[in-house]
């Protein structure tokens, strides 16, 4: 699973081929979560202050996480989005 970005402590991965509706993977030590493409949590636990940075992010970066859940779609090179600063 490629990561696409990484701040804060935070990995933010995105599989190939992955099951329906677009999300992506956050990381952050022994927390883990799944996040939609807009930034809502829908499932795993992430500490609330991390939860706040990958929803800001994710709403900065969200045409760029709609294309690279296109890529995976097709099982091509995803690209990395800029990290939050």
């Amino acid at each position: 699973m490629p990561t696409i970005s990484m701040f804060y402590g935070i990995l933010i991965k995105m599989y190939y081929a992955e099951h329906q509706p677009p999300h992506f993977h956050a990381y952050y030590n022994e927390n883990k979560a799944i996040f939609d493409l807009n930034g809502n949590a829908l499932e795993g636990t992430m500490p609330p202050k991390q939860t706040k940075l990958i929803q800001a992010w994710a709403i900065l970066h969200e045409e760029e996480l709609k294309a690279n859940w296109c890529l995976s779609r097709t099982n091509e090179m995803l690209f990395h989005i800029k990290p939050l600063e």
